[in-house]
């Protein structure tokens, strides 16, 4: 036992002394060495497209057709090309916002509170019905959406054209992918926590929402962000099922500006640029918050 704790102790001090040596630039690349690389390529990977962008959105129409990185040689007109494209089709980009941001409040609200009933009942409740739910929620994920046929039901229902039409289906394609973050998460929620509040007399909707629903938080906010940037983004879904000027998003305002016979490129970058800065900022401010979700009940469930 003695010698055993003298060739510990004798371990301990020579890892501690170890760890005192001096940083040279050898260990000092052996060991940030990965992380460094990760910081060049994600740099060049986002921030230059992004400069990119920027820049042409910056320039004359001139200019922007050539396509090239550099700085605006005729003067920077961010702020005239800004208000072109808000002036532009009598102000339709500010209703593309406003329509945007409805269509993605009220269907990602959807999707959280279905996924997470689902996810709740699918992951505490075995009975051989999971199969088959299973199996839906995998489809959802595999199987590509019909659009022909989706257009004929939403037409027999009377909600093709509509906001409300458009909510459920961008709130339908996203509740697989939904689902199945929230059923991992749930695996980590230890089920005495249930016992006991059925126990006090809850019932199963209490239980859900005053119990279980304020454990979710972690992975809610990562359905929030990302259901979020996918849905305000989306091009295709409003471009089948919400066609017309009153009904624009903002991905459909591309086509405002480019054209099989003229294409204001300068226009279009800086339409782009005004596109892409609140899913940025979303990204920004929640980046831990969506690892954290992401990364819940990976080893359970």
């Amino acid at each position: 036992m003695t010698l055993t704790r003298t060739i510990t102790t004798a371990g301990s001090k020579g890892s501690a002394r170890a760890d005192r040596r001096p940083m040279t630039f050898k260990r000092f690349m052996r060991k940030y060495l990965v992380g460094i690389i990760a910081i060049i390529v994600s740099a060049v990977v986002f921030l230059v497209p992004f400069a990119f962008i920027f820049l042409t959105a910056a320039k004359n129409k001139q200019e922007a057709s050539l396509f090239e990185f550099s700085l605006p040689q005729q003067g920077w007109q961010l702020w005239e090309n800004f208000v072109t494209v808000l002036q532009t089709r009598d102000y339709i980009i500010l209703r593309a916002f406003v329509n945007s941001t409805v269509l993605t409040v009220f269907s990602v609200a959807m999707m959280v509170v279905f996924a997470a009933m689902v996810g709740y009942v699918v992951q505490r409740r075995k009975s051989r019905w999971n199969i088959l739910v299973n199996l839906f929620v995998l489809a959802g994920l595999i199987v590509p959406p019909a659009v022909v046929p989706t257009i004929w039901l939403m037409q027999g229902l009377g909600i093709f054209k509509t906001m409300p039409g458009m909510i459920l289906i961008e709130a339908t394609f996203g509740l697989s992918f939904c689902i199945l973050l929230f059923r991992a998460f749930v695996s980590t929620i230890p089920r005495e926590l249930d016992e006991a509040a059925i126990i006090d007399g809850a019932s199963p909707m209490r239980l859900f929402f005053t119990v279980i629903m304020p454990l979710l938080k972690p992975v809610v906010i990562t359905v929030i962000v990302v259901q979020s940037v996918a849905v305000f983004n989306d091009f295709v879904n409003p471009l089948y099922f919400l066609p017309g000027d009153a009904n624009a998003t903002v991905q459909l305002t591309l086509y405002n500006f480019q054209s099989q016979m003229n294409s204001q490129w300068n226009l279009l970058f800086m339409d782009i640029l005004l596109i892409t800065i609140p899913p940025l900022i979303l990204f920004i401010f929640f980046n831990r918050q969506i690892v954290a979700g992401m990364t819940s009940g990976a080893v359970k469930g």
